[in-house]
């Protein structure tokens, strides 16, 4: 498996595997894939300048994962948009990308954090394997947004 950092120039494979992730789990993220399927080359690229870290894992041509990681404040980095196809789920891919992520947070002298849905149990678990800790939902948590867990890891 090889894991490639992606940018701008890269958002036809980004698209497709966002698209991909919102598709497959929708009820794992805060987009929609409503929200995305029909966003010009413009935004994706956008999506891709903004966050300044989004990594594709690939096996041979196949994408079967990606990640992203974007500075907040001084002291963190927070995971977003973490997803593995469900064929490649438990060998090992998620923890390659979170790896990396943590990582380039550490080489920042930052931490890193994640919000993950409560209900994504398997999410959890692999993210507790990785050395993430559970802080629970956020006390300001919006009552009308599924509620998310808070998972930290620090350098």
């Amino acid at each position: 498996m090889e894991i490639a950092r992606i940018g701008p120039a890269d958002w036809e494979r980004f698209r497709a595997v966002r698209l991909a992730s919102l598709s497959e789990s929708p009820a794992a993220f805060g987009s929609r894939f409503a929200d995305w399927v029909d966003a010009p080359a413009e935004r994706w690229r956008s999506r891709l300048t903004q966050v300044p870290l989004t990594l594709l894992a690939q096996e041979q041509t196949v994408v079967v994962g990606v990640v992203s990681g974007q500075p907040v404040g001084e002291t963190w980095v927070e995971l977003i948009s973490m997803w593995v196809a469900p064929a490649a789920r438990g060998t090992g891919v998620a923890a390659r990308l979170v790896a990396e992520v943590v990582d380039w947070a550490a080489d920042q002298g930052r931490g890193t954090y994640l919000m993950v849905r409560s209900g994504n149990c398997r999410a959890r678990r692999a993210y507790e394997r990785s050395g993430f800790v559970d802080t629970g939902v956020p006390d300001d948590w919006p009552a009308d947004e599924p509620p998310e867990h808070r998972m930290e890891r620090r350098t």
